[in-house]
């Protein structure tokens, strides 16, 4: 099983790279947003823009776990519509095998985008002494990972590739103004604040800031058991739902 997946995941891997528009898509625009946004924000002292810049490497992070997760989509219905799918099915591989293989490529270009966003927007943004690489990577690779599986409901559902990212924008980018990204979840509205408490972003959100200001992960077991529900749901939902064809 093992080494199936890892030739399956080697595979994925050198697919998606021959493809230059996703690579574009998932590598290149969070690091472009992150290095504007820090050069917009980073170096400058008043206080409201300083919270902002504060908030940047989060905004960037949920970008990288955004992309992540549209990729996904795409792929998935591409090798649905052509017929991929269903040829893998057929052999020895079992669906978990199959199925891994994409979620350990989307998970790796993750960790890639986020070591480029550093490198690319250090010029631009101050590294806080109490910012643990180490954490915020394991935050932002688990928040993927949960995000992931929402996108493979979407993907189960989802009839054409022509769809697949429209359909994966319209439900997922929305999450971002009731997130508490740009806003405090309790500043917002009432009905905002009641659709953030179910939004998986909201906790993916929380959980990036907290470890990027120097939390510990014991301050957010709230965060990271919401993420593993909702991981957990989704994963039973699309298991039940899953086209392979």
């Amino acid at each position: 099983m093992l080494r199936g997946l890892w030739k399956l995941t080697w595979i994925e891997i050198k697919v998606f790279v021959r493809e230059p528009l996703g690579v574009i898509g998932t590598v290149g625009m969070p690091v472009v947003a992150f290095v504007v946004l820090s050069r917009v924000f980073g170096g400058r002292p008043t206080r409201g823009v300083a919270r902002i810049a504060a908030d940047v490497p989060a905004f960037g992070a949920i970008l990288i776990a955004l992309s992540a997760v549209l990729s996904l989509i795409t792929v998935i219905a591409i090798y649905r519509e052509g017929g991929i799918l269903k040829r893998l099915r057929a052999t020895p591989l079992s669906p978990v095998t199959i199925l891994a293989a994409h979620v350990i490529v989307k998970l790796l270009f993750t960790a890639i985008t986020l070591g480029l966003m550093i490198a690319a927007g250090k010029r631009y943004y101050t590294l806080p002494p109490e910012v643990s690489l180490a954490s915020f990577t394991l935050a932002l690779l688990f928040s993927t990972l949960s995000v992931l599986a929402i996108g493979f409901v979407i993907a189960s559902v989802v009839p054409t590739a022509r769809f697949a990212q429209p359909v994966g924008t319209i439900v997922l980018y929305p999450m971002i103004a009731c997130s508490g990204l740009f806003v405090p979840v309790d500043a917002l509205p009432a009905a905002m604040q009641r659709a953030a408490q179910v939004l998986p972003l909201t906790y993916a959100v929380s959980l990036l800031k907290g470890i990027w200001q120097g939390d510990g992960w014991s301050a957010h077991v709230g965060d990271v058991a919401a993420l593993l529900i909702v991981f957990g749901l989704c994963t039973a939902l699309s298991s039940r739902v899953f086209r392979w064809e």
